[in-house]
């Protein structure tokens, strides 16, 4: 087991929704001390081309990342991974790892994403659900257990990405047996796969939410099933980089986990918490 070292293996650029470059993100990481960092730029999703990298811009992407590799050789570890949406139309290849994620459900013809507004989620209950929110969470979950058998995912990204909006259950009960349910049906069938969930603290950079991915509640049932966890800021700016760590290490200690998973060059290695 490797010592504690600051890193971070969910980051956004200007390829994608972020809002600076792989350099500036590279330098800023660099600049807090970080050992390895890695990129994560959105996959290509036809159904909405707003937040993702274009085909040629994800070219491009691999390019400047891989010099950014080079250019650090001896400073700081960097990756080229891809966090893969669920409904990404082209396999993931010749990435260092890739983030499974589902930002989006399928229901009554289109896409509707879980994550772009309340405004959005609200009117995709009403329409598509006729106003129960809980049938939503469960469309949600059962497309999230399929996440890493569909993207070949080495990470799940932010497991209950569904609850951004929901905070203090102002929509849905997450304490209800049928979202615990569906969740942990998930959570099973993604355990299968042995692969890690991150403990994601981008929706409180962000000003959504107060916890991270996955809730308390989520994050001990994954200790007790054996899960494995990392940390992940989903940082989307310079600032955000190593955002909540060392709440984020509370939180999975009282969950019960004593350690937690960094990717390098041979694979996963642990760092105790």
């Amino acid at each position: 087991m490797t010592m504690w070292e600051k890193t971070n293996f969910h980051t956004h650029t200007t390829f994608c929704d972020g809002k600076n470059t792989p350099q500036e993100m590279a330098d800023a990481a660099f600049a807090k001390g970080f050992t390895r960092l890695g990129f994560s730029g959105h996959s290509y999703t036809a159904y909405d081309e707003s937040y993702c990298m274009s085909k040629e811009g994800t070219r491009e992407y691999k390019n400047e990342v891989l010099a950014l590799q080079k250019a650090y050789v001896g400073k700081m570890e960097i990756y080229c991974g891809i966090e893969q949406d669920f409904y990404a139309e082209q396999q993931a290849e010749d990435f260092d790892y890739i983030i499974g994620s589902v930002h989006a459900i399928f229901a009554d013809g289109a896409y509707h994403n879980v994550d772009e507004s309340p405004e959005t989620m609200k009117r995709t209950v009403q329409v598509c659900f006729g106003g129960d929110y809980l049938r939503y969470a469960e469309q949600y979950f059962e497309t999230e257990a399929q996440v890493a058998e569909k993207t070949k995912a080495d990470i799940v990204g932010h497991f209950d990405l569904i609850t951004k909006f929901n905070e203090g259950d102002r929509y849905f009960d997450t304490q209800s047996k049928r979202y615990r349910f569906s969740a942990l049906e998930a959570m099973e069938e993604l355990l299968k796969k042995d692969i890690p969930f991150e403990i994601n603290t981008g929706a409180i950079s962000r000003g959504y939410r107060k916890e991270p991915y996955p809730d308390l509640f989520l994050l001990k049932e994954l200790q007790k099933r054996g899960g494995k966890i990392l940390l992940s800021s989903d940082s989307h700016s310079c600032d955000s980089l190593d955002f909540g760590f060392e709440d984020a290490k509370e939180r999975a200690k009282v969950a019960g986990f004593r350690s937690v998973l960094c990717w390098t060059a041979k694979g996963w290695e642990e760092m105790p918490l």
